[in-house]
């Protein structure tokens, strides 16, 4: 049985709660900062978009998120998927190269910088199905 979204609104909750982890982390916020990775992820079920870049110099935080196409940077990578497979990937369920070679996450870009990244964000694995457990404990995968 796979995680059910009681709406659009609350997969869109849940992605910005995972975003605000990352961001407000003391340790990963800084680094994701300067990893400097534009990416753009698209939820082909729920027909929805988020690009996410690092702050620019006079932003607060360490991230910049906006659920639209409509942005004035270009995305270094490029990722779809449903999101069921984005709430387990941040939750650390879904296993990145295997989820591309069986295209449950198709992706376009520079790629190895996606995948550089993913030792920065391993901590907000757990940090996020704890997050969801006392939220939405529906969605722990």
């Amino acid at each position: 049985m796979g995680l059910e979204f009681e709406s659009d609104k609350q997969f869109r909750d849940a992605m910005d709660l995972v975003f605000r982890l990352m961001d407000e982390d003391p340790d990963m916020g800084p680094k994701l900062r300067d990893a400097d990775v534009p990416q753009r992820f698209e939820f082909d079920d729920l027909d929805m978009v988020v690009n996410v870049r690092s702050s620019r110099q006079g932003e607060p935080g360490n991230l910049h998120w906006e659920w639209s196409d409509d942005v004035d940077w270009e995305p270094k990578v490029k990722m779809k998927m449903s999101a069921e497979t984005a709430v387990r990937y941040f939750q650390g369920k879904e296993n990145i190269p295997i989820a591309i070679a069986r295209r449950r996450i198709k992706t376009g870009g520079d790629v190895k910088a996606s995948l550089a990244l993913i030792p920065i964000t391993k901590p907000v694995y757990a940090m996020y199905r704890d997050a969801l457990e006392e939220r939405y404990p529906h969605l722990v995968a």
